[in-house]
């Protein structure tokens, strides 16, 4: 009989209406955390497939201006370092038909939509990741105003018995401490998730950064020779 009244399911049913909407809200957003880690797990893996992709491209001696024709008519379904690379060539390509000729010129510009590419690209990657940081720093407390909350009405419920013991206390409490452990149960996914997706973050972004770099050099050595022909390596 004991089991059977303190089973989580009886503890739910049966804690006061503020700790059951504590644990309703916490229910809907360990949901939403994990939705958002699925979507940021497969959108990552996304990422890191098309940029690695890319960059063996990049790398295998294809002509720049072939792979700036194919990140042009791709432009929705490219990853992220090629729709950077293609912002860089474009603008450097402007400045040509410009005819700009001075080597800095040409330089700034090409680095600089490829800089305000990386930002925008990173500001996509780096979506839903301040809602798992909130989820994780924010649910403990949620759960535990619920634990509080429920303590405080099993106390105010007992006020008017004359002997209180372990059988009548442990119930309360027991219905009390069910909305930490839900808080708990939403938080730790989503802090686990929120430091490896970060982690996966950082390494995106030194990965497109080092292309940014070595591209820019790729760019200056084709300047500097003054190359009439397209620009290959």
């Amino acid at each position: 009989m004991m089991n059977q009244d303190l089973s989580i399911l009886h503890l739910v049913l049966n804690a006061s209406i503020v700790v059951q909407a504590v644990m309703l809200l916490l229910m809907l957003v360990s949901i939403a955390s994990w939705a958002a880690i699925f979507r940021k797990l497969f959108s990552l893996n996304r990422v890191k497939a098309q940029n690695e992709a890319f960059e063996r491209e990049f790398w295998s001696g294809s002509s720049l201006n072939d792979l700036f024709s194919a990140a042009s008519k791709n432009a929705q379904q490219c990853g992220p370092m090629e729709r950077i690379f293609a912002s860089g060539m474009r603008e450097f390509q402007k400045l040509r038909e410009r005819r700009v000729a001075d080597v800095g010129t040409l330089m700034d510009g090409a680095r600089r939509a490829m800089r305000a590419s990386f930002q925008r690209e990173m500001d996509v990657v780096e979506s839903n990741l301040s809602f798992l940081a909130s989820v994780g720093s924010v649910s403990p407390y949620v759960g535990l105003f619920g634990t509080v909350w429920g303590i405080m009405h099993a106390f105010t419920g007992l006020a008017s018995l004359q002997q209180v013991t372990l059988s009548t206390v442990a119930p309360g409490i027991a219905e009390a401490l069910v909305a930490t452990a839900i808080g708990l149960f939403a938080a730790i996914p989503a802090v686990v998730a929120y430091n490896r997706f970060a982690r996966d973050l950082d390494r995106i972004a030194i990965q497109q950064e080092t292309f940014i770099e070595e591209f820019s050099n790729i760019l200056q050595r084709n300047v500097s020779a003054q190359a009439s022909a397209p620009a290959t390596r």
